[in-house]
């Protein structure tokens, strides 16, 4: 019996790519994508690339949610919003939720009503996700970077952090702004919310759960660049241990990891890029190491990973759904 789903605000980029995903899942069913703006629309009409892939429209009807009729919803909209819809909507007890915002990752504000949110980066936390109804997908400069900094943190050696990393254009969302239109993004670099992202409050809490030290700080100076999707990080931190050292703490971290590899090689954004991949180098010069990390901010970064947790929560294999690249742009 397959997985049924329902997915809020299927229009976006993270609707977009989570709908790719999972129309070639063979454990779910998409029995309905809600979106306010374009109920009865087809969704190949807004996500153009699905032409000939799936007859779905959209819907403004939400009444499985309330009768139970789905399994599993995927809460992709806007930060704010899904805290909003989970209080002005009843939601079955049995139907579990996965959301895409920020509303729920941080510890003290991971509860509504009598849902508690287990914040779902699989790399940390995959023994409480499977446990999970209900799970607060990471944002995707926290998933580059934390994944960067896990094993640092896990053996014990983490001081503060120097973090740099740079985010296409996807990474700001399907509506337009002054920064996303492609005569400024185009042949263009910048920085943006430098030291105070969003981001490095869900980083910090995740860092001091392996290890316990409330005076570790996280340096994040984020780039906006001039590429459509993808992810790059490099951390720099100070350790006296050899690099051999380093490497292998990464790797043994990661060693049973669906989908973040430690390189021997130098990496490079197109590695990632429409996967679900993270991959990590190390390097090190004196007493600092750089640790170079890279994703895809849309699928790692958002709706790979959400789907990932899914198969956690539903008990299949970690990475059904995930092993071929993704149909997008």
């Amino acid at each position: 019996m397959k997985i049924k789903i329902g997915i809020i605000g299927g229009a976006g980029y993270t609707g977009g790519e989570l709908i790719r995903l999972l129309i070639n899942h063979p454990q779910v069913e998409i029995s309905f994508i809600n979106s306010s703006s374009n109920a009865g629309n087809l969704v190949s009409k807004v996500h153009a690339d699905l032409e000939g892939e799936s007859n779905l429209k959209f819907t403004n009807d939400l009444s499985p949610l309330g009768d139970g009729g789905i399994d599993v919803l995927f809460l992709c909209v806007g930060h704010g919003d899904a805290k909003k819809f989970l209080e002005a909507n009843h939601i079955n007890d049995k139907i579990k939720i996965i959301d895409l915002s920020q509303d729920f990752r941080l510890n003290d504000k991971s509860t509504i009503g009598n849902r508690k949110f287990i914040y779902g980066l699989p790399e940390l936390n995959k023994a409480a996700i499977q446990a999970s109804n209900n799970i607060a997908n990471p944002g995707c400069f926290a998933t580059a970077i934390q994944l960067g900094l896990l094993p640092l943190a896990n053996a014990g050696v983490l001081g503060d952090v120097y973090t740099t990393g740079i985010t296409g254009s996807t990474g700001a969302g399907q509506s337009l702004s002054n920064t996303s239109h492609f005569s400024w993004r185009a042949n263009n670099i910048s920085a943006y919310k430098t030291l105070q992202h969003q981001h490095i409050h869900e980083i910090h809490q995740s860092l001091i759960q392996l290890q316990d030290n409330d005076g570790l700080h996280v340096h994040f100076v984020p780039w906006r660049g001039d590429f459509t999707r993808g992810i790059y990080v490099t951390s720099v931190v100070d350790t006296s241990l050899p690099l051999d050292e380093v490497k292998q703490i990464f790797k043994d971290y990661y060693k049973d990891a669906a989908f973040t590899f430690v390189s021997d090689s130098m990496i490079d954004l197109k590695q990632v890029v429409n996967t679900n991949k993270c991959l990590i180098h190390i390097e090190k010069q004196g007493n600092k190491i750089a640790v170079h990390s890279t994703i895809d901010n849309l699928l790692k970064g958002a709706s790979g990973q959400a789907l990932q947790n899914m198969n956690m929560m539903f008990g299949l294999e970690e990475s059904m759904g995930l092993k071929l690249k993704a149909t997008g742009f």
